[in-house]
């Protein structure tokens, strides 16, 4: 008799966890290792944390910071996310993020208006290569005055190392879900079946998903006002320093790993065209909703079973 797949969820990084694996007796030693390792990353790269190397290396004031050896390979991540796009994906908006007021959890900016005052421009970030790593010695350094902000990919390099590492170490197929990002690893019996939606809780699609990693980002689900009642959210244009304006309020991506598709999920809101081109000429696939809420794909995007209430 097939073993029909087991999960376990919660809540942490105000973001749903969802970590599922074929086999039950397994769950909860696989959850365990879930969160042991998200408690890593986020002693390693969180910005609210002030004992955080992050947090170390943003008061550094240019100066190399030695960082653990999970800091450093994150850093990396991030400046290989930043070279692919441009700088789109830019590791160093940690600084303009405080000035629209996304300085807590989101969950408390919610809660307070922010200032419209001081409001960023192009000029408070810093060209992503002036950020420094040096890997082998671990150190770190971002130029004076700016600060790193790693949660996009950090997140997306989470679920992927999750669930590539609970199935190496209990031989079963997993799928780790955190926020909007989701990764696969061995093969189970059946494809796993993934409710697709722009915020928590909101509508969605189902689609199956036989292998690699889904991300959404969206202009919809993190977001706040400030005392002007001025929408403000968290995925920041570079080139101008304010929230993006692109011609789609949310992007999901499929590729082989959930990284690759946040990165791509993204780029997406920010510069649409520049992404596209990469997506296709990648082999990813990709579903965009515009702000008139109509749905257009690019790609070989896994087929809508239904509407997942």
């Amino acid at each position: 008799m097939r073993t029909a797949p087991t999960s376990q969820k919660w809540t942490a990084w105000s973001c749903a966890v969802d970590v599922t694996v074929t086999d039950p007796a397994a769950l909860t030693a696989a959850a365990a290792l879930v969160r042991t390792l998200m408690d890593e990353v986020d002693g390693a790269v969180s910005r609210f944390r002030t004992d955080s190397d992050l947090q170390r290396v943003n008061r550094g004031g240019g100066r190399l910071v030695p960082v653990r050896s999970l800091t450093a390979e994150l850093v990396a991540v991030a400046l290989d996310a930043a070279a692919t796009t441009g700088g789109v994906v830019h590791p160093a908006l940690g600084t303009v993020l405080e000035k629209l007021g996304y300085d807590r959890d989101i969950e408390q900016v919610r809660t307070s208006r922010c200032s419209d005052d001081d409001l960023p421009c192009a000029g408070d970030i810093p060209p992503w290569s002036g950020i420094r790593l040096d890997a082998d010695l671990r150190l770190v350094s971002v130029p004076a005055g700016a600060a790193l902000d790693l949660g996009a990919t950090a997140k997306a390099w989470t679920v992927d190392e999750a669930a590539h590492r609970i199935h190496q170490r209990f031989g079963c197929a997993a799928l780790v879900g955190i926020g909007g990002d989701v990764a696969s690893a061995g093969t189970p019996a059946q494809s796993w079946r993934i409710d697709v939606a722009e915020r928590r809780g909101g509508p969605a699609v189902r689609v199956d998903l036989a292998f690699g990693g889904l991300a959404t980002s969206s202009t919809q689900g993190r977001t706040w006002q400030s005392q002007r009642r001025e929408h403000r959210h968290h995925l920041v244009d570079p080139r101008t320093g304010r929230p993006a304006e692109a011609r789609w309020r949310t992007a999901t991506v499929w590729a082989p790993s959930a990284l690759e598709a946040n990165i791509a999920s993204t780029w997406l809101l920010v510069e649409p065209d520049a992404a596209a081109a990469w997506i296709e000429a990648s082999g990813f696939a990709a579903r965009m909703i515009d702000h008139d809420g109509v749905a257009a794909r690019r790609g070989a995007w896994p087929m809508e079973e239904r509407e997942a209430s």
